[in-house]
């Protein structure tokens, strides 16, 4: 991280903060005292939260079994939250992948095994996701907007997982030959594309891994991912819930959030920059009382973004930014390649 994108991601989290500032003063109310989260709602929310990072750990640790990777349940937790903090101060959640990479080969995982590992937990993500919007589909009926909102992010979502896969083992089939035309155009050749090259053969030995992978844990992992789900879009239930406002609409409280989660990720500064607060308060704004926004906004945030970033900083801050320093240095030395062949 050099100290311009140091300066991005404050001020970025600055207007996050700020926008829920925003949020909260606009919606104070005149004649009634704020409402108070309870004490027993503090405590779900917060093992709610706990639960869905050991999950997600449990998730990743499943999975390397299922394939065969060495991988304990420790470095897996920390994967996890050590890729929410790298996506958490970088542009697009640009920082999660190279954090995750690098923790995982803190822990011995070998890098054709650790890109094998992370494509296949965002399957399994892109899995889980579409069988939630197929309950929510079912269960939902009269969602209307909130659930079309989340069939379009879920798709963009699978677009994305699945064009990466397509790409990657169409290119490994021909990884022994030179770059296809269109990478060439681009510059990649010669040592350039000995390293793609690399890269695809180790990609072509993962897909014969996943041939050989166990189908029993591979399911296990994938349920485990759906409770993980599940223990994600429960947060903000229990918080409007907990303030008073029982006869806000089920649907709103879960696919609107839904949405906003993995929707976020086109937002091009770190932490949001507000536009996760601002996309709250826009799409819930008829499903929470107005004098119930500000402190529901709050909560969530916190026990949905704020405490992972916290638990990422704590558990593998210095992993992370040496992972994201390295991946910078990576860029700068492409760069002067580039400028010194020019």
């Amino acid at each position: 991280m050099t100290p311009a994108r140091w300066i991005l991601a404050i001020l970025s989290f600055a207007a996050a903060i700020g926008a829920s500032v925003y949020v909260v003063y606009s919606s104070w109310p005149e004649h009634r005292n704020p409402a108070i989260l309870p004490l027993w709602a503090h405590g779900a929310c917060a093992a709610a939260a706990c639960l869905e990072v050991l999950a997600r750990g449990l998730k990743l640790k499943l999975a390397a079994l299922a394939l065969k990777i060495p991988l304990d349940l420790n470095a897996a937790v920390r994967t996890c939250v050590g890729g929410d903090f790298g996506a958490a101060i970088t542009p697009a959640r640009s920082g999660a992948e190279p954090a995750r990479f690098l923790i995982l080969a803190e822990a011995g995982v070998k890098p054709a095994d650790n890109l094998l590992l992370l494509w296949v937990e965002l399957s399994l993500e892109m899995l889980s996701l579409a069988f939630a919007v197929i309950v929510f589909a079912v269960i939902f009926t009269d969602a209307g907007s909130a659930l079309h909102g989340v069939l379009a992010v879920v798709g963009i979502y699978a677009v994305v997982v699945i064009s990466i896969a397509v790409v990657g083992i169409a290119l490994a089939r021909r990884s022994l030959g030179g770059p296809p035309s269109w990478l060439a155009a681009l510059g990649v050749r010669d040592h350039r594309w000995d390293v793609v090259r690399r890269s695809l053969q180790r990609v072509r030995e993962s897909t014969e891994a996943v041939r050989r992978a166990h189908w029993g844990l591979a399911i296990a992992a994938y349920l485990v991912s759906l409770i993980h789900v599940a223990l994600r879009l429960a947060i903000l239930p229990i918080i409007v819930y907990a303030l008073g406002a029982t006869s806000a609409p089920l649907a709103a409280l879960v696919l609107w959030p839904l949405a906003l989660f993995y929707g976020a990720v086109v937002a091009p500064v770190p932490g949001g920059g507000g536009v996760i607060e601002f996309g709250f308060r826009h799409f819930l704004g008829a499903a929470i009382p107005a004098f119930l926004m500000g402190p529901s906004l709050v909560w969530w945030r916190f026990y949905t973004f704020y405490i992972l970033v916290i638990m990422g900083a704590l558990a593998t801050g210095r992993t992370v930014m040496r992972a994201l320093r390295d991946t910078g240095e990576l860029a700068e030395s492409a760069a002067e390649n580039e400028l010194q062949s020019a």
